[in-house]
């Protein structure tokens, strides 16, 4: 599992910097704060943030699930077939 979020972690920082001009060194220490702000103020704007990608985010998680979950099942064992237990 771990490798599988590092894949993912590191595919994501590759779409980010494929579009955009990041530093990826920067980018890998995670959230920047500004200093001359509050850390209430930071926080608000991490929370901001945060909001604005659930969306996006969610789009690109999407993207990676055939690389990292496992194969549904059919609709048949789901519905109570084979590998349920019915007691």
């Amino acid at each position: 599992m771990r490798d599988a979020l590092h894949t993912r972690v590191k595919r994501a920082m590759a779409v980010v910097c494929s579009g955009f001009s990041y530093d990826m060194e920067v980018v890998s220490h995670g959230f920047v704060i500004d200093i001359s702000k509050t850390d209430a103020e930071n926080e608000e704007t991490l929370h901001a943030l945060i909001n604005d990608a659930e969306a996006p985010g969610e789009r690109l998680a999407k993207l990676f699930e055939p690389e990292v979950l496992p194969p549904e099942t059919s609709s048949s064992v789901d519905e109570g077939g084979e590998g349920h237990d019915t007691d």
